[in-house]
């Protein structure tokens, strides 16, 4: 099973990603991320500090990025039988390059970036979805990056709720306005229904 964590900057993924490896039920779970720690994904990071990188080079950097991480992490793990918790997958691809390309020539650019990863990636089994909204997301994040400002994750967050619209069953939101704790407790009691679920 492939769970995945998603949401804007600020919504603290990466806080939960690392409190759910301390939770009995993910006792044999893969924890792993994207952009991942390999050279694609270095590549990605260089770009994320580069104002004048163009949106579909940077596009096909994160795709990289990710073929390589299901090549070698995330299809070897789930063919073990394990669960795999991914700290951002796909739907941020889907969410955040599809905001990116909306000053480009690209016609309807998240279903462009969704075209490209849908003949190789693995879709995930669920989701948890880290709600809060932008300014409060740009406050908590730095806004360290270009992606990190409050109007580029409107954008952003509007192309997640596109992501959930179309499939409501496979997203679990969770509101992340709340303090850390509540929101470590809410993703451990959604993990523990999904595996519930599994087994049934």
């Amino acid at each position: 099973m492939l769970v995945t964590l998603e949401g804007i900057d600020g919504a603290g993924k990466s806080t939960v990603h690392e409190a759910l490896r301390d939770h009995d039920a993910l006792a044999d779970a893969v924890f792993t991320r994207e952009p991942t720690e390999s050279w694609y994904g270095e590549a990605v990071r260089r770009s994320l500090g580069d104002d004048g990188a163009d949106p579909l080079a940077e596009l096909f950097l994160y795709t990289a990025d990710h073929a390589d991480h299901l090549a070698d992490v995330v299809r070897p793990a789930l063919n073990e039988g394990r669960v795999v918790v991914s700290d951002r997958y796909v739907d941020s691809r889907y969410a955040y390059q599809g905001a990116a390309l909306e000053e480009t020539d690209i016609a309807r650019p998240m279903e462009y970036v969704r075209g490209i990863h849908e003949a190789f990636t693995r879709p995930p089994d669920a989701t948890l979805y880290l709600d809060v909204d932008p300014r409060s997301g740009a406050e908590r994040a730095g806004a360290s990056d270009k992606f990190e400002t409050a109007g580029h994750l409107a954008a952003v967050q509007a192309n997640y709720e596109r992501l959930i619209e179309a499939e409501p069953e496979r997203f679990v939101r969770i509101d992340a306005t709340r303090p850390p704790e509540d929101v470590v407790e809410a993703a451990e009691d959604a993990i523990d229904r999904i595996l519930a679920d599994r087994e049934d």
